[in-house]
């Protein structure tokens, strides 16, 4: 009897909320949830990004202020981001095999000569007839659409998420770039009567003070990389929800198979489709031949995008950058919802600078997700990336693992174009991007895989596998349509 009553001795509970706690499941200290702050003016946040390292870091704030336009410019206006740290001294940047062969100087903390026309006054609206003769007058005029098509593959990272994984071990410089992603959960968010509830705001708590935030895409879904936030892999999770002033909670256990549903109370609102669609390209010279072909085919992405049958209410945006000690760092032009003078944005974009293989791609993802003014509540948006080199990781953060934190919160799909000469780096950075935020790896294709200037073909130099070849316009244009026919229909 003695070793008995022994062996069912239990030690105290120490308190009522403990107790209450281990009843429950949820985290203990994970109080009420962090929501972001809507942005009074997106244009004048500052993001407090970290570099990215090695070990699993713990993410406990939001670096980011929820997306709260209300309406589009009128006007592109566009701006300029200098470079936060100049070069203190001379280098010269070699040419590359498969770049613009062309040498470039550096010169310590020297003023940049006087462009050849007019430069637009930073965070000022202009007038896009005023940019293009100002263009006109020192850029070539733009080239006619070529007789041959940009081709595409594309892969969906998140559908074959095994696949993705392999890709991520078969490069072990993955191990130094972007976030573990190798534990994944799916959330769905939807209604009282079953559909889906697009742009949910998902706050997720551990007890440790770890915290993630989501929206949830047209489909009203949102994965979760719980070790991308948490670093010491917390046995469950609280999952807030909320939308127009609903809220609903749940719990979430790691390593759970099925997938963790939220049911708001009440059916959500079918309002008319909004649409926020981004272009982020590298404009640096290795660029100049592909920028001329897709010039065209992002005109007719647009053009597409207004002939959908459901007629969305678009606002577009444009972020070009290059690098270092080029003629300027990042330029953007704001959502605008004058289709016509965006596409004479687009029009007057020209390649140029660059040198050295990577680019600061870092820095124009961190101003396309921080600084552009998203539209707020029931808006679909969308990033086109666009690029052919991998970003400059040596240069101070923001950098982009954390960047795509920030785009998950802020609801932002981006869909990373791999243009021809990108590596293996570019390719495992934009393929993190693309996976995380629930986007696609799209990839020009060629007739010979390392030879764009053999035409259009289904070939690539890109490490993947049953993909898909189309036209790149038709290609976006799918993707586009596609995210909007999951919106709940009226």
């Amino acid at each position: 009897m003695k070793h008995a009553s022994m062996a069912f001795r239990r030690p105290p509970v120490r308190s009522m909320a403990f107790a209450l706690t281990l009843l429950a499941g949820l985290p203990a200290l994970a109080g009420e949830p962090r929501w972001p702050p809507p942005a009074p003016d997106p244009a004048a946040v500052q993001p407090d990004l970290q570099a990215p390292a090695p070990t699993r870091r713990r993410q406990t704030t939001a670096d980011f202020r929820a997306p709260a336009a209300s309406v589009c410019s009128d006007t592109p206006r566009m701006r300029e981001v200098p470079d936060p740290q100049p070069p203190a001294r001379v280098r010269e940047i070699p040419t590359l095999v498969g770049k613009v062969p062309h040498r470039r100087e550096l010169h310590e903390m020297a003023p940049p000569p006087p462009p050849p026309a007019p430069m637009i006054a930073v965070d000022a609206a202009v007038r896009v007839s005023e940019v293009a003769d100002a263009r006109a007058a020192s850029s070539p005029p733009a080239m006619q659409r070529p007789a041959t098509p940009v081709t595409a593959g594309v892969v969906d990272d998140n559908a074959d998420f095994g696949g993705f994984r392999q890709f991520l071990q078969r490069h072990p410089e993955a191990a130094r770039l972007g976030r573990d992603v190798s534990v994944r959960q799916r959330l769905r968010v939807v209604d009282a009567q079953g559909r889906p509830v697009p742009d949910a705001e998902v706050a997720v708590s551990a007890a440790n003070g770890a915290r993630m935030w989501a929206r949830t895409d047209a489909g009203g879904q949102a994965w979760l990389h719980l070790n991308a936030f948490d670093d010491r892999d917390s046995a469950s999770y609280r999952v807030d929800v909320r939308r127009a002033g609903q809220q609903a909670r749940a719990q979430l256990r790691r390593g759970q198979k099925d997938a963790l549903e939220v049911r708001l109370p009440t059916a959500a609102a079918t309002p008319r489709a909004r649409l926020d669609l981004v272009f982020m390209v590298d404009a640096t010279g290795s660029m100049g031949d592909e920028i001329d072909k897709l010039r065209a085919s992002l005109r007719d992405i647009v053009r597409g995008i207004e002939q959908l049958p459901s007629r969305p209410d678009v606002c577009l945006g444009l972020v070009t950058y290059r690098d270092r000690g080029d003629e300027y760092f990042v330029r953007s032009w704001d959502l605008t919802g004058n289709v016509a003078a965006f596409q004479q944005v687009l029009d007057g974009v020209r390649a140029g600078g660059g040198g050295d293989m990577p680019e600061a791609m870092n820095e124009a993802f961190a101003h396309a997700v921080q600084a552009l003014a998203w539209r707020g509540p029931a808006t679909t948006r969308l990033l086109v990336s666009l690029a052919d080199a991998p970003p400059h990781m040596d240069y101070p953060p923001p950098h982009y693992d954390q960047t795509m934190l920030a785009a998950l919160g802020k609801g932002i799909k981006v869909f990373s174009v791999a243009a021809s000469g990108q590596d293996t780096t570019g390719e495992i950075v934009q393929r993190q991007i693309a996976q995380y935020t629930g986007g696609r790896f799209i990839f020009l294709t060629y007739k010979v895989a390392s030879d764009p200037g053999s035409g259009p073909g289904r070939e690539t130099v890109h490490d993947v596998a049953d993909y898909s070849v189309d036209t790149l316009d038709a290609l976006v244009l799918r993707l586009v349509r596609e995210e909007l026919a999951q919106l709940p229909q009226g």
